[in-house]
């Protein structure tokens, strides 16, 4: 398995992972506008990804297996007066279990303090996701009590918890 940094070139296999786990991560996360799920969608949606990327605001990056996408991981909102970023993943719901977010966790924080150079991460998820507030505690994420984000998830307001982690100073 390798985490690389997303393409243009990689829409198609994006929107067949996407459409392959849409009813997974919609159990779990926010769901994606209907014009997301159509390669046109899918290509303006990495276009989006790119040009935060190429602004430093993002880091947008896939989790590949034998040539095909088994989850996505990303840096997002990265402040550069804060140094400051708010991580986020989703892994096929086939590949779940492997240890395939606390990889795409732990390359996101090499991404973040190392390229970067951020001192800080933030993470919300919601109330009703605790595998992966097990995989922040589990890379030294620290719990800072509710989010103010709350997600819609299948139709129903959920509330998140906040976690943040902080660059070791050596």
């Amino acid at each position: 398995m390798q985490i690389r940094t997303l393409t243009t070139a990689d829409a198609p296999a994006l929107l067949e992972f996407e459409l392959a786990n849409r009813d997974w991560f919609e159990s779990q996360v926010d769901a994606r506008t209907p014009d997301f799920y159509i390669l046109p969608g899918v290509a303006a949606h990495i276009d989006d990804y790119l040009a935060r990327h190429a602004a430093g605001t993002m880091h947008p990056c896939l989790l590949v297996e034998d040539g095909e996408i088994i989850g996505r991981c990303n840096l997002k909102g990265i402040d550069q007066v804060s140094l400051r970023a708010e991580v986020g993943y989703r892994i096929a719901s086939y590949a779940c279990g492997r240890g395939l977010a606390g990889a795409a966790l732990a390359h996101l924080m090499e991404l973040a303090y190392g390229h970067w150079q951020l001192v800080g991460l933030d993470a919300h998820v919601t109330i009703a996701n605790a595998a992966s507030a097990r995989v922040l505690q589990r890379a030294g994420f620290i719990f800072a009590g509710p989010s103010p984000i709350q997600a819609e998830v299948a139709g129903s307001a959920l509330d998140c918890l906040h976690f943040y982690h902080a660059r070791a100073i050596r």
